[in-house]
């Protein structure tokens, strides 16, 4: 069945998740010139919020809940149908249609996939007292098990396990941070940064156990033990698991996407059907500079995205690739690391200034001579300027230390 013109009277575009990117996605069709039927569908009942409150200002008590995305005046100048917890179970495309989890189906001229990721579970044993923490239920379920001498296990040492771990502490609670790498987040920017990080939390009284996996969770309904490969047995009240996400794509298996850690699109973020474009955590598209496909897992990377993915819906051909700059904050304790740019696999990360065992520092990614990435632990200041010298292709400091 072939789609109308998305000009044409009539026309309907569904967005299939409802959090930054689905929404942006919306704005920018409207911004763009799109007056027919917008619809779109979330998983969570809740309308959309901002989600790197959770994992900080919420679960510190700072706010009693997150800070809404849009206010009441847009959404009803958005001139949107909103579909709230309801999931897509299936996508049938020679219909152009999208199945819902209560049985209704959507037909649509034009569709963004907006998914997102779901948490990764471990295969071990269910018990009450463990939880992922992805959303807004999560958060609020964790927050109300926090208390001075609460025992809690992280399982997974990169952002979100950072981030929580931060909080718990700073609640009272006896954290440990359970990391299969030699150092929390070297997968991401090496040994060195993991080092750093770790010291951090070791200074607010968070035990680390890293260079080991969890080999079993026990406990009669409710968890009490952490069992790792190495032998140690931790005593839990409470155990996160934060080892990573995976791309919402199960409902689109069998639709003739192509799926490969998400949704593959092109430079532009379309898919290979037509009138279909992915944005957010969901999508992996050719990034034009960088002559591969790459996937973001950051708010600002699926706010530019949903923006992008709409032009390309609305102008196909015509719409600019998407070739962002991307960019990572992170608050553990009262300090703060920013990233931006991308780390080649092999690139070295060169000190600029600073000291990593310090506790402040800037450092460089380089690949071939070339910066490619930049970093700043609590040195806010000068990573805006090594963010917009990297952005603008400017020459960066010289290293005062040695690279790594």
């Amino acid at each position: 069945m072939s789609a109308r013109p998305l000009g044409a009277r009539g026309a309907r575009i569904v967005v299939v998740g409802a959090s930054r990117a689905g929404l942006s996605a919306a704005r920018a069709l409207r911004a763009e010139g799109f007056a027919g039927e917008l619809v779109l569908v979330g998983a969570e009942p809740h309308a959309p919020y901002d989600r790197t409150m959770l994992s900080k200002e919420l679960l510190l008590g700072e706010v009693g809940e997150p800070a809404p995305l849009t206010g009441a005046a847009e959404l009803e100048a958005l001139g949107a149908e909103w579909l709230l917890g309801r999931r897509a179970q299936a996508l049938r495309s020679a219909t152009r249609e999208v199945v819902l989890d209560d049985g209704r189906w959507l037909r649509f001229d034009g569709l963004v996939i907006a998914t997102g990721a779901a948490p990764r579970r471990l295969p071990l044993a269910a018990l009450d007292g463990v939880s992922t923490f992805r959303d807004l239920d999560d958060a609020r379920a964790l927050r109300r098990v926090l208390a001075p001498g609460v025992r809690v296990v992280v399982i997974g040492g990169g952002f979100v396990g950072l981030e929580v771990a931060a909080a718990a502490r700073r609640a009272g609670a006896e954290v440990t941070v359970v990391e299969a790498a030699a150092q929390p987040l070297a997968p991401v920017f090496g040994e060195q940064v993991g080092a750093a990080l770790a010291r951090l939390h070791a200074a607010e009284g968070a035990a680390l156990r890293t260079g080991t996996q969890v080999r079993a969770l026990e406990g009669r309904e409710r968890i009490e033990r952490v069992v790792l490969d190495d032998g140690q047995v931790l005593a839990a009240d409470a155990v996160v698991v934060g080892v990573g996400a995976a791309p919402a794509t199960s409902w689109l298996l069998g639709a003739g996407l192509a799926l490969d850690d998400g949704v593959l699109c092109d430079e532009r973020l379309a898919t290979a059907l037509p009138g279909v474009v992915a944005a957010g955590d969901v999508a992996r598209w050719r990034h034009p500079e960088l002559a591969r496909h790459v996937r973001g897992e950051h708010w600002e990377t699926a706010h530019e995205q949903g923006e992008a993915a709409a032009r390309a819906l609305l102008h196909g051909s015509s719409a600019a690739p998407f070739a962002p700059l991307p960019f990572v904050s992170s608050r553990q304790y009262d300090h703060v690391l920013h990233f931006a740019g991308w780390r080649p696999p092999g690139a070295r990360l060169t000190v600029l200034d600073g000291d990593p065992a310090a506790g402040r520092f800037t450092a460089a990614f380089l690949d071939g001579g070339r910066a490619r990435a930049v970093l700043a632990l609590n040195d806010p200041r000068a990573f805006r300027r090594l963010r917009r010298a990297l952005s603008e292709n400017a020459p960066l400091p010289q290293a005062t230390a040695v690279t790594a």
